[in-house]
């Protein structure tokens, strides 16, 4: 058994909490600042919730367009990789191999995001990016550590 594996992580106090995670980020600075040796510190975000933010209206021109967009890069890198393979001018090839993936990879990425959006059936006429949030943020040290870096905040443990 490798001991690096299962070696006993040191206890942590939490030293400070914070509502912003640019809070807590400016108190590491700080302590680095001050020669504190921060990687025994660690910031721990708590209370997760998924916020979704919503970006636009999802037609089918977008869903055409956001597929067409999706499916371009990896045409053109599927291309690009035969194209390596192209024996009589490798440098002809691997381009024109590139631009023919990055074309059919985009109409076939348009044609997916229509057929994906059709069959939502208007349920989902939408388009949003999904994060993950933090309500607050812990600042936590070593246990060994924790007296010095909350005197160094001007905190008590």
């Amino acid at each position: 058994m490798d001991s690096a594996k299962h070696a006993k992580h040191p206890a942590r106090r939490r030293i400070a909490t914070f509502d912003d995670y640019f809070d807590a980020e400016r108190a590491v600075e700080r302590l680095t600042s001050q020669g504190f040796p921060v990687e025994r510190a660690a910031i721990v975000g708590r209370d997760m919730r998924s916020v979704e933010q919503i970006t636009g209206r999802l037609t089918f021109v977008s869903a055409a367009w956001q597929g067409a967009l999706s499916g371009a890069l990896p045409g053109a890198l599927i291309g690009w990789i035969f194209g390596l393979f192209a024996w009589l001018d490798p440098l002809i090839g691997a381009l024109l191999l590139t631009l023919y993936g990055l074309i059919f990879g985009a109409v076939l990425g348009a044609v997916m995001g229509l057929v994906t959006y059709a069959l939502q059936r208007g349920r989902r006429d939408f388009s949003s990016v999904t994060i993950m949030q933090a309500q607050h943020y812990d600042l936590v040290v070593d246990d060994e550590f924790a007296v010095d870096a909350a005197r160094l905040l001007d905190r008590e443990v």
